[in-house]
């Protein structure tokens, strides 16, 4: 009889150890499911920011190539203005007496060196005047 005790409570301790691997394995399928998931949604969002950020690459470069163009462009120009400024034979007149100015020369001064008629003499004056202000 004890020996038939001893086996129906080993049977016993069986089964629930069999029932606590069961609810065991089952919380770890459902923890590795929730992980893979997980993973997986994860592994879109770096593809979603792996391509937003090949888009802003390929943007910087055309960025990059239309401020390259336009500071061609802008040298082209600026050189340009000086060729003119310096083929203009009133320019020069006009170059001389702005430099005059800006060196401190006073109003008879650029008036007499530069031969400029007195009003536009005190153009100038008061041109730098308001630049230097």
């Amino acid at each position: 009889m004890l020996l038939y005790s001893l086996f129906g409570a080993s049977i016993l301790l069986v089964l629930v150890c069999l029932g606590l691997i069961f609810v065991n394995n089952n919380k770890q399928s459902a923890a590795i499911q929730a992980k893979q998931k997980q993973l997986q949604e994860t592994q879109q969002q770096l593809s979603i920011l792996r391509s937003e950020v090949a888009e802003m690459r390929a943007g910087m470069l055309s960025i990059g190539k239309r401020v390259v163009a336009v500071e061609e462009k802008s040298q082209e120009l600026e050189q340009l203005q000086d060729a003119q400024k310096y083929d203009d034979p009133n320019a020069k007149i006009y170059s001389r007496a702005v430099k005059m100015v800006e060196l401190g020369a006073d109003l008879e001064e650029i008036i007499h060196e530069c031969e400029l008629p007195r009003a536009e003499a005190e153009l100038l004056m008061s041109l730098h005047k308001q630049k230097g202000a």
